[in-house]
């Protein structure tokens, strides 16, 4: 679990930091732009929903 975990953070920080870099560039309604902001609320989502099912098994 931890190991996926990990791996979730990398790519959470992955995609945080090409949306923002993209943004310096691209207009924030670019649907490239949306598509990668729609990525990062996924990988956001699940990282949510896994710690928080994990706090309610504990």
């Amino acid at each position: 679990m931890k190991f996926y975990l990990d791996l979730l953070m990398s790519l959470i920080e992955d995609a945080r930091m090409n949306l923002n870099d993209s943004a310096k560039y691209m207009s924030l309604t670019d649907p490239e732009i949306i598509g990668m902001s729609q990525k990062l609320d996924s990988l956001l989502n699940e990282y949510y929903s896994i710690t928080e099912s994990y706090r309610i098994a504990s």
